[in-house]
């Protein structure tokens, strides 16, 4: 991992998370020291890496459906049905990362942000580990007391006012930290919530790369559109994250508020069955696999499984630094 860090004194912007890098290298380093190669006689065991999904599953008036088991459950990977490897339903721990978009039209909204993840915080597992990237020009992973997540709402809410609200907009870089960060998550169960209008006019990487970085780390990501005056606005960008990674975008109208969605996000996380499943070997690990989950239980109606549309098989590598440059 090659780290390009250019301090404010010389104008430049670090984009490289270097928290969240040095705490992977730390981590690995101490593996590396602690960890002697095996005996050369020893037996080596394989382990198979499961696709993991995050399922919701609703009825024809769209309310939550608990309490089905595995044989409720149909996976298809290019359809071709899958063995059932995974199994697990209730109220697990997650490991969630809130990207807040700090831009300048985002000020004014700043306020009703800080009460939605305290509220988040307070309606989610207790055990749930969280963290929260501040992003305008610049790209940051707030320190929570030196510690890279924590369960405290008000830990949460001062991350989001540690940075002011000003200059443009790098969501995309933003989401990219995000799930590079979620490698440092102890929880099988991963997801993001971008609170944003959008737009974007200062990202480095480009929205095809991360959302592709999406579809291979396996994370569920929501989104809550704030669509503001001034702000470059994108929802169709929002609508596209959620829908491919298998989460919901929801824009608030005059009837809901940031808080209240939020609420409901953390009511959806802990109402998810979490299926997975062992995928075939393929020649080529970067093609697209499609998944498609069916559901079914009798007397309860028509089902609706919602969750990831596919995965690539291509190992989910760390997002790549980007190269600082001179600010504006």
């Amino acid at each position: 991992m090659i780290l390009i860090i250019r301090s404010q004194t010389c104008k430049g912007i670090c984009r490289c998370g270097v928290f969240t890098a040095a705490l992977l290298c730390s981590a690995l380093a101490g593996f590396a020291q602690s960890s002697p190669p095996p005996p050369a006689s020893s037996a080596i065991s394989v382990q198979t890496e499961l696709v993991v999904l995050p399922v919701s599953v609703t009825d024809a008036r769209g309310s939550a459906v608990l309490g089905l088991s595995e044989q409720n459950f149909r996976v298809y990977e290019d359809g071709r049905l899958q063995r059932i490897a995974m199994f697990q339903q209730g109220d697990a721990p997650i490991t969630v990362g809130l990207i807040v978009d700090h831009s300048r039209s985002m000020g004014p909204q700043l306020e009703e942000v800080g009460d939605a993840v305290s509220s988040f915080a307070r309606s989610g597992n207790p055990q749930d580990e969280m963290f929260v990237v501040d992003f305008n020009d610049d790209v940051s992973v707030e320190l929570l007391n030196g510690k890279a997540f924590t369960d405290d709402p008000k830990e949460l809410a001062k991350a989001i006012f540690a940075v002011r609200a000003r200059g443009r907009t790098a969501l995309y870089d933003a989401v990219a930290e995000g799930l590079l960060h979620l490698q440092l998550g102890h929880y099988k169960r991963k997801a993001l919530i971008i609170i944003s209008d959008g737009g974007d006019n200062a990202s480095v990487q480009k929205f095809p790369q991360v959302l592709a970085l999406a579809q291979k780390s396996q994370v569920v990501i929501y989104a809550i559109g704030l669509i503001s005056d001034d702000g470059e606005v994108n929802p169709g960008v929002l609508r596209h994250f959620a829908k491919d990674t298998g989460g919901v975008a929801y824009f608030p109208n005059r009837t809901s508020t940031v808080a209240s969605i939020s609420t409901q996000i953390a009511r959806d996380l802990r109402e998810q069955y979490t299926l997975g499943f062992a995928p075939e070997k393929a020649n080529n690990v970067h093609a697209f696999r499609k998944i498609e989950v069916k559901v079914s239980a009798p007397g309860r109606g028509k089902l609706r499984a919602r969750t990831r549309t596919g995965y690539s098989a291509a190992e989910n590598k760390a997002v790549p630094a980007p190269a600082a440059r001179d600010a504006k």
